[in-house]
């Protein structure tokens, strides 16, 4: 009767331990990772280009005599401001002035001429009426006469030239404007249509750049741009695209670009630096964070969460990095989720919670 008394107390407290040791089975929980969407990783881009020039006026004049000599007087120098009317230099008008007066005297001597022949061709009249000359006679005294005359219209002619001749010995300013050039100094001898003074107006400017022809394409005649003063960069301008060369320049292979201003006044000196800015769309590009990207296999990867909130690596092509990440060129579904952080830790086929990353709660994630 003692034996199974023995046997009960092992059993009890094997009971017991069991009792006291029953396990709590619990799931570990998904692990949180933070996701983009393509969709919000995509936008549209906006590409500027920035060029360096000069400012210069909108029309820019080379001013010259009409006719040749020897410079005696040039009144204005680089810098100066001047006023239509005002008279920018002279050339010695002895010899305008001769020729001016030779003119005037052939004139007197025309009109000599054609008195002349007017009184003989009156009298020839007269006789002929009294049938004292024949009709041939009277005829060549008319002829005499409309030639008479006839000098004397070129004779005058040639005196109005003559004296334009002698005017064209003062070079007179044409416009306001400021003088950029002198070439021509005091004491040369010019000839007509040489350069003088070169005048720019200062109603207009422009600014005049470079653009190499790799990039020429993208811009027309009427584009808006952004003109900054280097004096003054905190200062805009609008501008247009004015002109743009034909032809690409021999030695530099770019294409001159003239931007005008037509609003900036004193504000744009002339032959000060400024700066133009071309903005331009370009296409959507996708953009994630550096952290996203990684190498398999010698591969580009990104890790992707599926409906099923579970990941798996997806090959991608890579483009340029930028400070804001990289751009993603091609790979990517438009309505995928990436993994932006804490890849290295993922494998494929796991389960995640995943998180936006533009959610706002708190989310232990190592990138």
């Amino acid at each position: 009767m003692k034996a199974p008394i023995f046997l009960a107390a092992p059993l009890a407290l094997l009971a017991l331990l069991t009792g006291c040791s029953d396990p709590q089975v619990t799931d570990k929980p998904p692990r949180a990772v933070l996701v983009r969407s393509v969709a919000e990783a995509s936008a549209p881009m906006t590409n500027v280009n920035v060029y360096t020039g000069e400012v210069r006026s909108r029309f820019e004049t080379d001013l010259a005599f009409r006719i040749g000599g020897k410079i005696t007087e040039r009144r204005v120098d680089v810098g100066a401001r001047i006023r239509r009317g005002d008279v920018l230099a002279r050339l010695d008008p002895q010899d305008a002035r001769l020729a001016a007066n030779a003119a005037r005297a052939q004139v007197v001597a025309a009109e000599a001429d054609v008195a002349l022949a007017r009184s003989e061709f009156e009298r020839s009249k007269s006789l002929r009426e009294s049938n004292f000359i024949s009709e041939s006679a009277l005829d060549s005294r008319r002829t005499a006469l409309q030639a008479a005359q006839a000098r004397l219209r070129q004779a005058r002619a040639e005196a109005a030239s003559a004296g334009n001749q002698a005017e064209y010995a003062t070079l007179v300013a044409d416009h306001d404007g400021v003088v950029i050039a002198a070439p021509a100094e005091p004491g040369e001898v010019v000839s007509s249509g040489q350069p003088v003074v070169r005048v720019a107006r200062l109603d207009e400017r422009e600014v005049l750049i470079h653009v190499p022809e790799s990039r020429v394409g993208g811009l027309a005649v009427g584009a808006k741009a952004v003109v900054r003063p280097w004096s003054d960069p905190d200062r805009e301008f609008a501008g247009v695209i004015r002109e743009i060369a034909p032809a690409a320049d021999a030695a530099t292979r770019s294409f001159a670009v003239r931007v005008s201003v037509p609003r900036a006044g004193e504000a744009l000196p002339l032959g000060a630096t400024a700066s133009v800015a071309f903005a331009s769309a370009a296409a959507a590009q996708t953009v994630l964070p550096l952290p996203a990207l990684t190498r398999v296999d010698g591969r580009d990867v990104v890790w992707i969460v599926d409906d099923a909130s579970t990941v798996r690596p997806l090959a991608v092509e890579a483009g340029e990095f930028r400070e804001n990440g990289v751009v993603i060129r091609s790979g990517l579904p438009p309505d995928a989720r990436v993994v932006v952080a804490g890849v290295h830790r993922l494998v494929e086929g796991e389960t995640v919670r995943p998180v936006d990353e533009a959610a706002p709660v708190a989310v232990d994630v190592k990138r």
